[in-house]
């Protein structure tokens, strides 16, 4: 196999992330998220083993889809409390020298002149090793919680980040010229201000009119993740995403999903190699199959299956609760992620609700992956070399006992096995992942906004055309 198989952990800043009620097992760490040290500890764990970055998810709002209320997401602790994932940058990078950090927000909640700010300050702070992961939101509490009454139609939403990137792209790569920024104590001069540029945004949803806050940092634009499978996200991920995770249980949709992205990008004039697509897992390693294997048994008894049908309820929008355990599960159009019920719909099994419970119980919609290290790694090649996909975005079952095993156990095996980083290359995220420059290739979208004087010039003679 030629292609080398990357690492993502899959985390978030609350309690059992994909795993719901594993925090109860004396093991888990979980319960310790608003600790600092959980976060240092977990940061060192992954740099030892080569990981990508440590990509930490996130939610505005709570889940109160499953029985009509949030009772059993208060009860069990799913997602709720959720605490914010930015800050935790800083920290991140305090302890490690490598690991990129990828944060999750969203283009719904929070306005792109501040966010801008925001993240630039976490690419200075982390020195070039954060990622922005674009989502537009999928709990309809958020919205109502931030003033909205309710979340725009799903297509709609990825109209609104159409324009929010657009936005970060002018205030991140055009603003301030390469330059700008003189620092000459001689000349008592800091800036040039002939080379800082009001952006004049005045679009649909965002009038921007002036300069960016920050001076650009390490990567001006962060590197770009994006998790949307539905045909609008699929479209806005070729468009726009180096990084994409799909989380699906069938290697038939997952090679499906990687073929349309790659072909999307390509018709988008991009590289499709340079598009990163790394799929869920969840892996419960161990010395031997059978030591696995009773890890696992051992992990089942903690799983909350109303905490799971939580979790499932809010990501697909149908309250689960409201069928008999037996029942099958239907397609059924719905405003929250469109691909979950396409894929569990349309995959290669029928799932019951119960089913459907217990297999989300442990790692969400992704597969979990059983054995020895050659069990897995076998397996992971076979997915790799069948789907195309880049790499895996790891859920645990344990934190932070998931990671310290695959760490352990699966790593040296892939390694020995030559399909697996032995070291990081040096330099920014961006350049560790594609081996190139710090900033955003030119055949990216954003490149276009780089020489934002001439973007306001032509945007005049377009309206004077019409």
């Amino acid at each position: 196999m030629s292609k080398t198989i990357r690492f993502n952990a899959f985390e978030m800043n609350c309690v059992g992330h994909q795993s719901p009620g594993l925090w109860t097992h004396p093991r888990d760490r979980s319960w310790q998220y608003k600790d600092l040290e959980y976060w240092t500890d977990l940061a060192k764990i992954l740099e030892r083993g080569f990981f990508d970055a440590v990509f930490i998810a996130d939610v505005v709002g709570y889940y109160d889809v499953y029985k009509g209320d949030n009772y059993h997401a208060l009860h069990q602790g799913v997602q709720i409390p959720v605490s914010d994932p930015l800050q935790l940058a800083a920290p991140i990078a305090m302890v490690t020298e490598h690991l990129g950090i990828g944060i999750t927000a969203s283009t719904s909640f929070e306005h792109p002149y501040t966010f801008a700010r925001r993240l630039a300050t976490a690419d200075h702070h982390t020195k070039g090793r954060v990622g922005w992961n674009i989502v537009t939101s999928y709990l309809e509490s958020g919205a109502r919680n931030v003033g909205e009454g309710g979340l725009r139609r799903h297509d709609n939403r990825y109209e609104v980040a159409a324009e929010y990137v657009e936005v970060l792209y002018k205030l991140l790569e055009g603003s301030w010229e390469d330059g700008a920024v003189l620092r000459d104590k001689a000349s008592r001069v800091f800036i040039d201000p002939d080379k800082v540029h009001e952006i004049g945004h005045k679009g649909r949803y965002f009038d921007v009119p002036g300069y960016h806050l920050c001076e650009p940092s390490p990567q001006r634009t962060p590197v770009l993740f994006q998790a949307g499978a539905s045909g609008a996200g699929k479209a806005f991920a070729a468009s726009h995403a180096e990084c994409v995770f799909v989380s699906t249980p069938a290697r038939s949709t997952l090679q499906q999903y990687v073929a349309d992205i790659r072909q999307q990008a390509a018709a988008a004039g991009r590289d499709p190699s340079k598009v990163l697509v790394y799929a869920l897992v969840t892996v419960i390693v161990d010395e031997t199959d059978e030591k696995a294997w009773a890890k696992f048994e051992e992990y089942k008894q903690h799983v909350s299956y109303d905490g799971a049908l939580v979790l499932l309820s809010g990501w697909s929008g149908i309250d689960f609760g409201k069928y008999a355990p037996q029942d099958p599960v239907r397609a059924v159009e719905t405003n929250a992620i469109v691909s979950v019920v396409e894929h569990l719909a349309k995959g290669d099994k029928e799932w019951t609700i119960d089913e459907l419970a217990r297999w989300a119980g442990i790692g969400g919609l992704g597969p979990v992956f059983v054995g020895s290290p050659a069990t897995v790694a076998d397996t992971l090649q076979q997915w790799v070399e069948e789907t195309d996909v880049d790499g895996f975005n790891l859920a645990y079952a344990l934190s932070h006992e998931t990671f310290e095993d695959v760490v352990e156990y699966l790593v040296p095996e892939l390694q020995r096995r030559g399909v697996y980083p032995t070291a990081y290359k040096p330099g920014t995220l961006r350049e560790k992942l594609f081996g190139e420059g710090p900033r955003l290739p030119d055949s990216h979208p954003a490149a276009r906004y780089r020489d934002i004087e001439a973007v306001k010039r032509e945007k005049g003679a377009s309206r004077e055309v019409a």
